[in-house]
């Protein structure tokens, strides 16, 4: 099971992030790629995880992905899409992989591959002209790549860089930044760098201090009055008498 997401987060016409997290963490063997409200994504994964830690810890069983589709579906439908989360839900447990799209109102599918987003109709045109049924995992990656730059190159809404997420029997990779585009200004990037967590952290990977450059600095001070204060120092008991 392979996931992928671009790291593009905007508000409105502003880009907000260039380099946050789509792909949400459920279960050890459970993922999820969102698209809508970032804030909306971020809560709803959270609360899912949450549950299914619960059920594990109580049941000492593994999550099924089954159960997270559940979940998800249940918790948007009653909310009737006022809670804009559009998510890609994949995972592999016992039963094998499984891949869902879940959409705000809580409707769900069943898919060899689907697509969710700004960009998704440009990378839906990669997947139908690639998939292959039995496809080897590094061509599996490879195709998935290649449809998230697609829809970074040929939609605002996507762009920066390739998140990919890797799902197997036996675990999972997360690779983060797995491509790097360069900026339009030529200022550096964050290098590719590849994670094995127990539980992706949900902190986004920022820019490090230095990275935009200053061209000028200045500090005004709009209260001309304190130039006018002057300060004398005298014998105690001076500055002020007291009396009854």
């Amino acid at each position: 099971m392979v996931l992928g997401a671009d790291t593009r987060s905007t508000a409105g016409t502003t880009v907000a992030d260039k380099n946050c997290e789509k792909i949400h963490y459920i279960a050890p063997n459970v993922y999820c790629c969102g698209a809508g409200t970032a804030a909306d994504t971020e809560n709803v994964t959270e609360m899912v995880a949450s549950h299914l830690a619960l059920h594990r810890a109580a049941s000492g069983r593994g999550s099924r992905v089954v159960s997270a589709l559940t979940l998800l579906k249940q918790h948007l439908f009653k909310y009737q899409g006022h809670i804009s989360a559009a998510l890609v839900l994949g995972g592999v447990d016992f039963s094998g992989p499984h891949l869902y799209t879940v959409y705000p109102h809580g409707s769900t599918d069943a898919l060899p591959f689907c697509t969710m987003g700004s960009g998704s109709l440009n990378a839906m045109a990669v997947f139908e002209a690639g998939y292959r049924d039995g496809m080897d995992r590094q061509s599996a990656m490879e195709l998935v790549a290649r449809a998230i730059r697609s829809g970074i190159m040929n939609d605002l809404g996507s762009g920066s860089n390739v998140d990919l997420c890797v799902i197997t029997a036996s675990g999972q990779e997360y690779f983060r930044n797995t491509e790097v585009y360069p900026d339009r200004a030529g200022l550096p990037r964050p290098q590719p760098r590849v994670v094995y967590p127990d539980r992706e952290p949900r902190s986004s990977s920022k820019y490090l201090p230095g990275t935009t450059p200053v061209t000028a600095s200045a500090v005004h001070d709009n209260r001309p009055w304190l130039q006018d204060v002057l300060v004398e120092e005298g014998a105690p008991g001076d500055a002020m008498e007291t009396g009854a």
